[in-house]
């Protein structure tokens, strides 16, 4: 069986698209968290992951370390992980790996914090780029292949890597045209989701840098966590 090693949910954008990939899939696998501790992360994760990073597939022998990665190496084992179709798969290819690699300022000004709900104090012009182009994106999957996923009637690989912008359109009510809200609010009531955010909220730990991080992003108007 894989083992997934992931960091805390209410925080680790980028354990959640791999986890919900797998768990919406019903690809089985073992699940290790380990906790963010800004003074041991790099020492501690490196035990399992040659980067000192989550998260991390272990199938065996075989380490696999990066979101992206370990989604390609899913896609050659279990079919679902992209759309069948060759066009709607390489347009998912290419919307997950812009994913992968960009939307910067929407990374760094609103982090990933399920339990929280926050005031940005602003939205400046980089953000606002970002927020612009997500709601294209998922506007033109939704038109082009019909809804209610991103590329058509099956949850994929390009849902799973945009998961975590739900979140944060959650957190921080970031403001996307009608229809994208409305895929928002369906992706994050898909039972695999609901699981990751219920299991978020009810997390002991906080972790300084990721608590400051949504403080400075704006004013907390509420925290939901229970843990």
């Amino acid at each position: 069986m894989h083992t997934l090693y992931i960091g805390n949910k209410n925080y680790s954008s980028w354990s959640l698209r791999p986890w919900v990939l797998m768990r919406a899939l019903g690809i089985p696998f073992e699940e290790r968290l380990e906790p963010f501790d800004a003074d041991t992360n790099w020492k501690r994760f490196r035990t399992f992951s040659d980067a000192g990073l989550v998260p991390c597939l272990h199938d065996g022998d075989t380490v696999v370390w990066d979101s992206l990665a370990i989604t390609e190496y899913l896609a050659e084992e279990f079919d679902p992980v992209w759309p069948s179709d060759k066009s709607a798969r390489a347009w998912a290819r290419c919307v997950s790996a812009e994913m992968h690699s960009g939307f910067t300022a929407l990374r760094n000004q609103c982090p990933m914090n399920c339990g929280l709900r926050v005031e940005l104090h602003g939205i400046d012009e980089a953000l606002q780029k970002d927020i612009e182009r997500i709601d294209e994106i998922w506007m033109a999957g939704l038109n082009r292949h019909g809804g209610p996923f991103l590329t058509g009637t099956d949850f994929t690989a390009a849902d799973a890597f945009f998961a975590p912008v739900t979140f944060r359109v959650q957190t921080y009510k970031l403001p996307l045209s009608a229809g994208s809200l409305e895929y928002a609010g369906y992706l994050r009531r898909h039972p695999a989701m609901s699981e990751w955010y219920e299991e978020a909220l009810r997390e002991p730990w906080r972790e300084d840098h990721h608590e400051d991080e949504a403080r400075q992003a704006g004013r907390i108007l509420n925290d939901f966590r229970t843990g």
